[in-house]
């Protein structure tokens, strides 16, 4: 029953409202409620910066989830292996995730200044580069420093996620395979991954919906800039709600995002039960 109560009151409630909103034409200046049906998401569909920030934050997801199930798999075999000092990268390793997120996305808007970057100074003394790089000042480098932010933040929790699942895997598996000749990257796509696929299906799940619904590290790294290179839809939703104050339109971008989840989810779930009865 609490749970149930915690549930409906910060998500459903919410949701509610939000449908509500998406259907109103509700402004900051103007709270009264005043039906005007499908004409928010008319409107946001007109909008071209609804459709970059709805290309952006698929290419932002999938390139996102791609790094962090690779990287977070790479983790998780380092986290449950035996050496010394293994508590010191484990507290490493989690930093990222256990930082609040604009406090890691200010450090790294310091790292990617364009004038006094270490990162540009580091590659100077080196000789790979000239001058500066302007890191969040170029469309192609700014989105490729938000996915490289966000794949440091979300690579931990998946890492953890992913060694619940190798610790799962019994022992005698590994060393039948092992006393049967079987080397380390045989034993590794033969035995670990097809044992873990579930877990790294629930692990992408997991950082696809913190992906999607992610905007901290665009709102303070570029703002959705420049001209609108990184907006996605959580910043673009919050831009037109919250900023721009017309929160039915907001209602609406942000309710966009609902079907695009459930269809993700949905997907992943399936393919997570398919694996399972295999």
């Amino acid at each position: 029953m609490p749970s149930v109560v915690y549930i409906i009151a910060l998500v459903g409630v919410p949701f509610v409202l939000a449908v509500g909103f998406a259907v109103s034409d509700v402004t900051a200046g103007d709270p009264s409620f005043d039906f005007v049906g499908l004409a928010n998401f008319r409107a946001i569909f007109d909008d071209p910066v609804f459709w970059r920030s709805l290309g952006n934050t698929f290419l932002f997801t999938g390139v996102s989830m791609i790094f962090i199930v690779i990287f977070g798999k790479i983790l998780a075999n380092i986290l449950v292996a035996d050496f010394k000092g293994k508590w010191i990268v484990r507290f490493l390793v989690l930093l990222p995730w256990t930082t609040p997120a604009t406090l890691g996305a200010i450090a790294w808007l310091w790292l990617l200044d364009s004038i006094f970057s270490p990162i540009d100074w580091v590659l100077r003394k080196l000789g790979f580069i000239d001058g500066n790089m302007y890191w969040l000042g170029e469309p192609q480098l700014a989105m490729g420093s938000v996915i490289a932010v966000h794949v440091w933040r979300l690579t931990p929790l998946a890492a953890v996620i992913m060694m619940a699942g190798l610790v799962a895997i019994p022992r005698d598996m590994d060393e039948a395979a092992r006393v049967d000749g079987a080397g380390f990257w045989r034993r590794m796509f033969e035995v670990t991954i097809p044992l873990t696929l579930p877990v790294i299906a629930v692990s992408a799940l997991f950082g696809a919906i913190f992906t999607f619904t992610d905007m901290a590290v665009v709102d303070v790294l570029t703002n959705g800039g420049p001209n609108n290179a990184t907006q996605v839809l959580t910043s673009w939703a919050f831009f037109r709600g919250i900023d721009g104050g017309d929160v039915g339109q907001g209602a609406a971008v942000a309710l966009f995002l609902f079907p695009l989840l459930l269809a993700a989810a949905i997907a992943i779930l399936r393919a997570v039960r398919k694996l399972e009865v295999r």
